[in-house]
C-alpha cells in the first residue's frame, strides 16, 4: 500500500492541480465570455466594464405650461446583470443573467412656486438583437405622483398610476413596437444599429405622462446624420407636433452632448434644450459620505 501511494501520489496531486486550475480558469473564462459574446469591441469592454458608471450633467431649459423653465438633467449609464424573468437587477452572477446597459435619466426644474422631479430607467440588453426588457418612469411634483412601468413579455405589459382621474390606475397591453426610451441606449452601444425611416414608435414616458397623451405607438420618422464630428439622431412625430434631436460624439464612446425637443405647447412651438456641463466616471453607489460631494460639485449640480 505504501509503495502504491508513493508511486501514485505525485500523479494524483498533479491531476488535482490541473483540475483546480482548469476549474478556476473556466470560471474566469465564463465571466469574461458573457462580455465577449455580446460585445466584441475591446474599447467597449474596457470602458463599460471597469466597475464605474458614466455620469453626465446638463443645463436644462424645459418646456412646460407655455414657457421655458431652467433646471438640470443627468444621464447615468451603467452596465449590470439583469434577470430576464423577474426583470430586476441580479444580486448574484449566474448563466441566466442578461448583460444590460441601464440608463437612469433625471430632470429637475421648477415651474412658478413648485418643483418637478422626473426619472426614467431603461434596461436594454447589450446584445442589440434582444429587445429592451423594462422601462420605469416616475414624476413627483406638488400636485402628486405619477408612475409608469413597462415589462417586455409576450407583449408589452404597462401599468400606469396617477393622481389625475383621466390617467388613474390602469393596466395596458400593447403589441411590440420600437420604444423611444430604448433609442438612447442603442446610440451608446452602436449608433449604426438605429433603424431609420418611417415606422411606429412608442414615445418616451415622460412626454406621454406630462402631456397626458394616450400610451400607444405613433407614426415616427427616424433619421441619423453626421456633421462636424457629431451624430444627430432625430425622431419626428407628425401627429404629435413633436420632434426630438439627440447629439452625440461621432466616435466611441458616443457621449451624448445634448438634445432638443420641440413641441406644440399652448398654441406655440417651444423647444426644450439640454447642454452638456460635464462627464465623469464614478462608482457613485459607494460615494455617499459628506467627503464625496466634490464629484457632485464637479458636475455643476451644487
Amino acid at each position: 500500500m505504501k509503495k502504491f501511494m508513493n508511486f501514485y501520489t505525485p500523479i494524483i496531486l498533479s491531476l488535482f492541480f490541473v483540475f483546480c486550475s482548469e476549474t478556476k480558469n473556466s470560471k474566469k473564462e465564463e465571466v469574461n465570455t458573457t462580455i465577449k459574446v455580446v460585445q466584441k469591441n475591446k474599447n467597449f469592454n474596457n470602458y463599460w466594464y471597469q466597475g464605474k458608471a458614466e455620469i453626465t450633467s446638463y443645463k436644462l431649459l424645459q418646456a412646460r405650461y407655455g414657457e421655458l423653465h431652467e433646471g438640470t438633467a443627468v444621464l447615468i449609464f451603467v452596465t449590470e446583470d439583469f434577470l430576464p424573468e423577474k426583470q430586476v437587477k441580479a444580486d448574484y452572477k449566474n448563466d441566466k443573467n442578461v448583460p444590460i446597459l441601464k440608463l437612469n435619466s433625471t430632470k429637475k426644474f421648477t415651474t412658478g412656486i413648485y418643483p418637478y422631479s422626473l426619472m426614467t430607467s431603461t434596461f436594454t440588453p447589450i446584445d442589440l438583437e434582444k429587445e429592451t426588457i423594462k422601462i420605469s418612469f416616475s414624476a413627483q411634483e406638488w400636485c402628486g405622483n405619477t408612475f409608469v412601468q413597462l415589462n417586455n413579455r409576450s407583449n408589452y405589459e404597462i401599468k400606469f398610476f396617477s393622481y389625475f382621474e383621466s390617467d388613474a390606475d390602469k393596466e395596458i397591453t400593447l403589441e411590440k413596437n420600437k420604444l423611444e426610451n430604448e433609442i438612447w441606449n442603442t446610440l451608446r452601444i452602436n449608433p449604426n444599429a438605429i433603424k431609420t425611416g418611417n415606422y411606429k414608435m412608442i414615445p418616451s414616458f415622460d412626454y406621454l405622462a406630462l402631456k397626458h397623451k394616450k400610451i400607444k405607438a405613433y407614426d415616427a420618422i427616424v433619421n441619423l446624420n453626421s456633421s462636424d464630428g457629431f451624430i444627430f439622431c432625430t425622431i419626428n412625430y407628425p401627429s404629435l407636433n413633436r420632434k426630438l434631436s439627440i447629439q452625440l460624439t461621432k466616435d466611441f464612446p458616443y457621449t451624448i452632448e445634448g438634445w432638443e425637443e420641440t413641441i406644440l405647447e399652448r398654441g406655440k412651438k417651444l423647444t426644450t434644450t439640454a447642454q452638456k456641463i460635464k462627464t465623469i466616471q464614478s462608482a457613485y453607489w459607494s460615494k455617499n459620505g459628506k467627503a464625496d460631494t466634490q464629484e457632485r460639485r464637479a458636475l455643476g449640480l451644487d
